[in-house]
């Protein structure tokens, strides 16, 4: 069995993006756990309640890798849609989660999704949209098939808003993380192009303006854990033309 490992770059080619993806899915969100110093569960409770499910509201979960947002999303009765770009994730999602029946895997590209017009009543993405070749593209998308006055939810790595802990932030990607991704993980290679892409990333004004130049309305964000990461919420507005 080869032992070569896909590492995608900030090109963001979908192919090696997606390659990359397949190779950790088996262990990724036991890595992420361990990354992010336990964060990343509380992250996605901030998410969940961002987003509010509840029973009869149809919700598409994008770049959701193996599911664990999803399954969350789930518990509330709502029909979740699972979508992720790398079909190793979603293979993955489906062996771990595949029993719930209001639960659905879907393979979809972010630029160009496989659903109607008006089809969701929210869409939420978390730590997937810095990984699109062309996120303005993805937020498009996104609107196009969310249901007017239905919402978006945006969680994503952004900007720590503090000097001083921007540099312990710093020095804990640039210098601790890459030692234990190389523990922890079946490729490290992957979560140095992740840590690539968080640095490379815009501020949350910046990613505030890109949501509505692709028409969302009562564009919002909250900072968790001192800005490390943010979560972005709109509406799509019922009388805008798309």
């Amino acid at each position: 069995m080869s032992t070569e490992h896909n590492r995608a770059d900030l090109g963001k080619d979908p192919a090696r993006v997606s390659g990359m993806f397949d190779q950790v899915a088996g262990g990724y969100d036991r890595t992420n756990t361990v990354l992010s110093l336990g964060n990343d569960k509380l992250w996605r409770v901030a998410t969940t309640r961002a987003v509010a499910p509840r029973p009869g509201q149809r919700i598409l979960d994008l770049a959701a890798g193996t599911g664990a947002s999803s399954v969350s999303l789930a518990r509330s009765g709502a029909e979740v849609v699972a979508a992720d770009f790398s079909p190793g994730m979603i293979a993955e999602g489906r062996r771990r989660h595949g029993g719930i029946p209001n639960l659905t895997f879907e393979q979809a590209d972010a630029t160009a999704l496989p659903f109607d017009d008006d089809a969701f009543d929210t869409v939420t993405i978390s730590f997937g949209l810095r990984n699109v070749v062309e996120p303005k593209k993805a937020l498009a998308e996104m609107r196009r098939v969310t249901k007017p006055g239905g919402r978006l939810v945006i969680c994503e790595f952004s900007h720590p808003t503090s000097k001083a802990f921007a540099g312990l932030y710093g020095f804990y990607n640039n210098r601790v993380l890459p030692l234990a991704a190389k523990v922890v993980s079946t490729n490290a290679d992957a979560y140095d192009y992740l840590n690539e892409s968080i640095r490379d990333w815009p501020d949350q004004p910046t990613l505030a303006s890109w949501m509505r130049q692709a028409g969302w309305s009562e564009v919002a964000w909250r900072n968790l854990t001192f800005g490390i990461v943010a979560l972005h919420r709109a509406i799509n507005p019922s009388s805008e033309p798309r």
